[in-house]
């Protein structure tokens, strides 16, 4: 049983959300194990599914690829496409996905995230310290939700601070939903050939940054070889940068959001603050009931598939609603509610399957971090505005700002 199809429906219902909740229709859509009909961030026609094992099913099966994806409206050169994917590990399949990704796990295992600690720890105390210094109130996301994260994968790829704000903008611009096909290859193609200009620098004079690792330990290859070459380096810094600082800044946000609004589960969140294992459960709860990535990338069914109830034929494209995922009772009960206690669940805010965010371990460490330096800083931290203003239907949700005072 699912909606009514033939009712005309928001285009961008899988990435609607009511305040940080999934949308009601897409809530009863889980509810009744149901599909509907989408219209995806870049234009796609697709099928949604909003449960917790069809997400995993979607993310995971094999069965579900990028491999034959139909070019987005407006688009008509698919060799143009191919080359603006390459190095894009969301967008792309094994082998090609399974060669890069291979060539980056080193450097985000929880080993490699623990000597990264003390340089994220050094860039949060001076977001805080600049924070005191301008005095409240302030705005916890201009002055450190995004700062931080933004600053930690610029050094990690090696980007310019003064290019930072640059590289936000152009983040910010892609992710829109109501953004024209025309502007969004514009802001896509601009962002690419700033990469460019860093993988040119990194091929001249390879730095210890994971660009110039990139290129002394692959880019004497070509692809076909086992290498990697330029259009997949750009690629791979751009999702970097993107996924790096957008997703973990929104759920600094969001999560400070949620927690100032509960005081209870801001005061158990302090109690945490001293307790790593503790602390751990307040993040891997966060992320969960934030769910910070609304829906999944669009995967074309490779042949026919089933998933629970539903059949889809080859060929159909098939997105996820990953924040209704997360709420869903057959992952736990009383999701729907904030329990920074709760011990933790195998949520989909990262993905699932071969896509699973690599950044993850990164993310926890930084989220670990922002959150306790944070509310030991701020002993009085409290909201200092009226109703937050969400983003409209982006594909990482998010406030335009939040006011603090402390």
């Amino acid at each position: 049983m699912g909606i009514d199809q033939t009712t005309e429906r928001p285009p961008r219902l899988g990435l609607r959300r009511d305040g940080l909740d999934p949308d009601p229709q897409v809530t009863a859509l889980r509810e009744t194990d149901g599909t509907c009909p989408v219209t995806t961030l870049v234009g796609h026609r697709a099928t949604l599914v909003a449960g917790y094992t069809d997400a995993r099913i979607v993310h995971g099966d094999p069965a579900f690829g990028f491999e034959g994806l139909p070019l987005p409206p407006g688009e008509s050169d698919a060799d143009e496409m191919v080359r603006r994917r390459a190095g894009m590990l969301l967008a792309l399949d094994p082998p090609h996905h399974t060669r890069l990704r291979r060539m980056l796990t080193g450097r985000f295992t929880v080993r490699a995230m623990k000597a990264l600690e003390p340089r994220v720890v050094a860039i949060v105390e001076d977001a805080l310290d600049a924070m005191e210094k301008a005095g409240a109130p302030g705005d916890l996301v201009a002055d450190f939700a995004l700062p931080v994260p933004s600053l930690v994968i610029c050094e990690l790829l090696g980007v310019p601070y003064a290019d930072r704000d640059g590289f936000q903008e152009r983040a910010a611009l892609t992710l829109r939903s109501d953004l024209p096909f025309a502007r969004r290859a514009e802001v896509i193609a601009d962002s690419r050939a700033y990469m460019a200009t860093l993988v040119a620098r990194a091929r001249r004079d390879p730095g210890d940054d994971l660009i110039g690792m990139l290129v002394r330990e692959h880019g004497d290859r070509p692809a076909s070889e086992g290498g990697i070459d330029d259009d997949e380096l750009a690629g791979l810094a751009n999702l970097l940068l993107v996924a790096g600082h957008e997703t973990t800044s929104n759920v600094i946000a969001l999560g400070t959001l949620e927690l100032l609004r509960e005081p209870a589960q801001l005061a158990a969140t302090r109690a945490a603050l001293d307790d790593d294992v503790a602390l751990g459960h307040v993040v891997e709860e966060l992320l969960r009931h934030v769910s910070p990535v609304s829906a999944g990338f669009p995967r074309v069914a490779t042949s026919d598939v089933t998933v629970g109830s539903h059949a889809f034929p080859a060929g159909t494209v098939v997105t996820a609603s990953l924040c209704a995922a997360n709420r869903d009772p057959a992952l736990g009960e009383g999701l729907d509610h904030l329990d920074v206690t709760r011990a933790p669940l195998s949520h989909v805010a990262f993905g699932y399957g071969i896509h699973h965010c690599l950044g993850a371990p990164l993310a926890r460490v930084e989220l670990r971090i922002a959150f306790r330096a944070l509310l030991r800083r701020f002993p009085g931290l409290a909201l200092a505005g009226g109703p937050p203003e969400y983003r409209h239907e982006n594909l990482i949700h998010g406030v335009e700002a939040l006011p603090v005072t402390w």
